[in-house]
């Protein structure tokens, strides 16, 4: 038996998803620019699946824009908003996904901007009274703030942020990938001007994602060459990877309760066993805060182990999958920006247990079991060695 439980990073791909997808990659494969059957064929599929997603968020179609995923739909509405507008300020938070953090160190660097990061306290609540102030002073910003976070899971109140800046004129993104498909986004609600999805998030395939623009934002083509996407985002258009797209976030929003649910109560089973059998077990910012987190992602704060073996090998060892963070940052030697804004200098390890729907209560057993017995042993050696 392997366990999967890095579901953050991504997640399998649901057969039904594969089922839909499957037809545009063997009978229904043309090109959607092309005129004739094989190519109006593709552009219907791209059509419906627009049409799709954007009821699923209330919004209209033109709102809606197909990208390779969630990194190129976070860069688009950061460069679009910036440079189109003319903005000079941008605010953001020292949680964000470095999708969005480098892009805005990128332009600061370059001059383009200044960047101010919100307050917040030792677990990563923001300080909204500190956005208040940044935009109290009238000067055209650009505000980026993430609604779940894929380290820690800590949930940022957008709905009272994207108030605070309709207040003051402010152009508001939200990276909403790790969050898309596990909440409902009713863009008539949620006064953003970006949201951002990707596919393999929730049960889709990967490269592809999509971003919401509202409408009185534009767009800046990120990509330059021909006229797809209405001009916006250049390059044939993945038919198969949009049509999959479509039928995950229709699947996700059509059992949705029902899914969050059981992620959740598979999250608070594992808090609550992990602390019955692991003494002086943490978790890092709201993770363990069932109101202020995501019900997929559980950080946790595992004390140092006697034998040194680190933990997530001893997990990999014993068929069970999880990681130390995000995907994006595993192959880097400074370590998670996230832990490290929190002011985390705990001396143990720390893993990132992150659920789906296809996880069961049998699994989470098995895991804190093995967990476990890392420090049993720790503790049977320590009794010999003073035994």
């Amino acid at each position: 038996m392997r366990i999967y439980l890095d579901n953050a990073a991504t997640t399998p791909l649901s057969l039904e998803v594969f089922e839909a997808m499957q037809p545009y990659f063997f009978e229904n494969f043309g090109n959607p620019s092309s005129s004739h059957y094989y190519g109006r064929s593709a552009k219907t599929a791209i059509d419906k699946s627009r049409t799709t997603i954007a009821d699923l968020l209330n919004t209209s179609p033109e709102h809606i824009i197909f990208t390779s995923g969630g990194t190129e739909a976070d860069n688009t509405a950061i460069l679009s908003a910036i440079r189109g507008n003319g903005i000079k300020l941008a605010v953001t938070t020292a949680f964000e996904h470095h999708a969005v953090l480098n892009t805005l160190k990128l332009l600061q660097r370059n001059g383009e901007i200044r960047l101010i990061y919100l307050n917040h306290d030792e677990r990563g609540n923001l300080s909204i009274p500190h956005l208040e102030e940044i935009l109290a002073t009238g000067e055209k910003a650009f505000v980026s703030v993430m609604h779940g976070n894929n380290e820690i899971g800590n949930i940022n109140d957008i709905h009272e942020i994207a108030e605070v800046c309709r207040k003051y004129s402010a152009v508001f993104h939200s990276d909403t990938v790790q969050s898309m498909g596990q909440y409902a986004f009713d863009t008539k609600v949620l006064q953003a001007d970006f949201l951002v999805g990707s596919a393999h998030k929730f049960h889709g395939p990967k490269g592809i994602g999509f971003l919401y623009k509202s409408i009185k934002t534009s767009i800046t083509p990120f990509i330059n060459g021909g006229s797809q996407e209405r001009s916006q985002r250049s390059g044939t258009e993945n038919v198969t990877g949009i049509v999959g797209l479509a039928k995950a976030l229709e699947l996700a929003y059509s059992n949705r309760e029902n899914y969050q649910t059981h992620i959740s109560n598979l999250k608070q089973h594992m808090i609550a066993q992990l602390l019955r059998k692991i003494p002086g077990i943490r978790f890092n910012g709201n993770s363990a805060i069932k109101e202020l987190s995501l019900s997929t992602v559980l950080s946790v704060a595992l004390p140092e182990t006697l034998s040194g073996q680190p933990p997530l090998t001893y997990l990999d060892q014993h068929n069970i999958c999880a990681s130390g963070g995000s995907a994006c940052t595993s192959h880097s030697t400074a370590g998670s920006h996230v832990l490290g804004a929190l002011g985390n200098n705990y001396d143990g390890s720390t893993i990132r247990f992150s659920f789906s729907r296809y996880n069961t209560k049998q699994e989470i057993d098995f895991t804190v079991d093995q967990l476990a017995s890392l420090f049993i042993k720790d503790v049977l050696n320590e009794m010999r060695a003073t035994g």
